[in-house]
């Protein structure tokens, strides 16, 4: 399997400015679970050291892709509640970038905003492959400001894909579980923070608990949850397995973090 996005520059709260994105996190997931994935990232060659060095480290293979400018955002958490920022969006990808994909068969597709990936990247991504793309890629504009959610994404995106992930607010705006049924996506994944995740595959719908872990900081753990459950689902796990097998992946990328 492959994972790809934009690394982020985030700042939490009045810390420093810190390593972010689906590549760092996702990364941080597999590092637990090994097997032949890469990881395929991109940021301003001026944050590369301060960016890239820290996924390099994890020891799962990176491969980097140049842009013009590095998302950036700044967090505020309360509880599992967070206040989220867009800084800059960054730069979406172009066909020409995604080809250090390679061969893999599976992608995790770790969108920050709407823009990252438009249809005909995912496209070409899809060719010979399956997608699991994060639901930030449908909900999350990619302007500069307070994050504000809306249901406003190009349908075409969703041709592409075989599994879609959602925060429990993402799938509110994207009007709630029967609509998200509607869309066609064989499956979809409903994180629900410490009470688990929502599977809908095949007409089913399974709540898959998860240990909770205690944390200031639950930032990443949906990249970890969608890292496990691609490596499973590419492993030859059924669904419903993947996703028990990336609830307890998600945990143990948390606690390995405190």
């Amino acid at each position: 399997m492959a994972v790809i996005g934009n690394l982020a520059r985030d700042v939490v709260g009045d810390s420093s400015p810190r390593v972010g994105g689906a590549p760092f996190h996702a990364a941080r997931a597999l590092r637990l679970l090994g097997g032949r994935t890469r990881i395929v990232a991109r940021c301003a060659r001026a944050d590369r050291r301060a960016l890239l060095t820290p996924v390099i480290a994890l020891g799962v293979p990176v491969f980097w892709v140049p842009s013009g400018s590095t998302t950036s955002f700044e967090l505020r958490y309360e509880g599992e509640e967070r206040e989220l920022t867009l800084l800059d969006p960054g730069e979406p990808w172009s066909v020409e970038d995604v080809r250090e994909v390679g061969r893999a068969e599976w992608v995790q597709v770790g969108a920050l905003t709407r823009a990252e990936f438009p249809p005909a990247v995912l496209a070409a991504l899809a060719r010979n492959r399956r997608l699991a793309l994060d639901g930030q890629a449908l909900v999350r504009p990619a302007q500069a400001g307070p994050v504000r959610l809306d249901d406003g994404f190009d349908e075409a995106v969703l041709r592409h894909i075989s599994v879609l992930k959602l925060a429990e607010a993402e799938s509110e705006v994207l009007g709630g579980e029967e609509r998200i049924a509607a869309l066609g996506i064989p499956e979809v994944l409903i994180t629900l923070g410490s009470r688990g995740a929502l599977l809908l595959s095949a007409g089913r719908r399974d709540l898959v608990p998860v240990r909770r872990i205690e944390s200031d900081d639950p930032t990443g753990a949906g990249d970890a949850f969608l890292a496990g459950y691609v490596w499973a689902r590419a492993c030859g796990h059924r669904p419903l397995s993947a996703a028990r097998h990336a609830g307890s992946t998600a945990a143990r990328a948390l606690e390995l973090a405190r």
